[in-house]
């Protein structure tokens, strides 16, 4: 089983690097928010001394962990794309007649992609480190579980939609109904009691969003700390993700069914 890990990373790596536009793109849309967004922001929005920060902190300091949540999601979605593709090209059917279970080829698509996601992090992290946006130094380390449960979570929810999309054309609309409400409901641009104060319906959308759970995750652990609550709940929502993907992934119960 671990040659086939093993295997499956080494595709997606390549898959990857012969991709660089892929690399670039998911810098620029956070780098944009970082840069130009929350300059204008910065005055409209005043912040409070929240957890996990000790004093009062400017906006771009504030969203950087969301952002880092917006490349994990992105790229969770990009992976599930190429799953559709791969499904149209044959190639996917090909991988899951394997003689491997087909829950651990799935799983090794998800590590392959979420390895790839921290990667993206990672190097816009560095980025951010260059424009003055600076963390705890031991926030790097500390935050590295937290994106790869963060990344398998939004990478099994990929997982999921790709097992329900039957076609390439219709990934794009199925996903601007995900991702951007997933995003914008969220805590990554705006506190949680920021959103209390327009609409308590907003607040408690965003409370429930499990995007919300993970940036709050990320958010802690770039500090060097634990949030249990959001720890519980991107867990659950990782699980609950991941058997549902297997099953739209089980040609005998779930939506494969109907595609082959």
């Amino acid at each position: 089983m671990i040659p086939s890990l093993l295997a499956i990373i080494t595709r997606e790596a390549l898959r990857f690097i012969h991709q660089r536009e892929r690399f670039v793109a998911a810098l620029v849309r956070p780098l944009v928010w970082l840069l130009v967004f929350a300059a204008g922001f910065r005055a409209a929005l005043g912040l409070s001394i929240i957890p996990p920060y000790q004093t009062y902190i400017t906006y771009e300091t504030y969203i950087v962990p969301g952002l880092c949540g917006m490349i994990l999601l992105f790229n969770g979605m990009q992976s599930s794309l190429s799953l559709v593709y791969d499904r149209e090209m044959g190639s996917m059917r090909l991988l899951l007649t394997s003689p491997q279970p087909r829950w651990w080829l799935l799983f090794s698509k998800l590590v392959g992609s979420t390895a790839i996601s921290i990667l993206q992090v990672y190097a816009f992290l560095a980025i951010a480190a260059f424009f003055g946006i600076t963390l705890p130094a031991w926030g790097y380390i500390t935050a590295l579980p937290a994106l790869l449960i963060a990344g398998l979570m939004l990478g099994a929810l990929g997982l999921l939609l790709s097992s329900f999309i039957k076609q390439l054309e219709n990934f794009a609309g199925v996903m601007n109904f995900v991702i951007f409400p997933m995003f914008f409901l969220s805590s990554a641009l705006y506190p949680l009691w920021k959103m209390a104060e327009s609409s308590e319906l907003l607040h408690d959308i965003c409370a429930v969003n499990p995007f919300t759970h993970a940036v709050e995750l990320i958010r802690f652990a770039l500090y060097t700390e634990l949030n249990l609550p959001a720890l519980g709940w991107t867990v659950l929502a990782t699980a609950v993700f991941t058997a549902a993907a297997l099953w739209g992934y089980d040609p005998a119960r779930g939506a494969m069914r109907r595609k082959t």
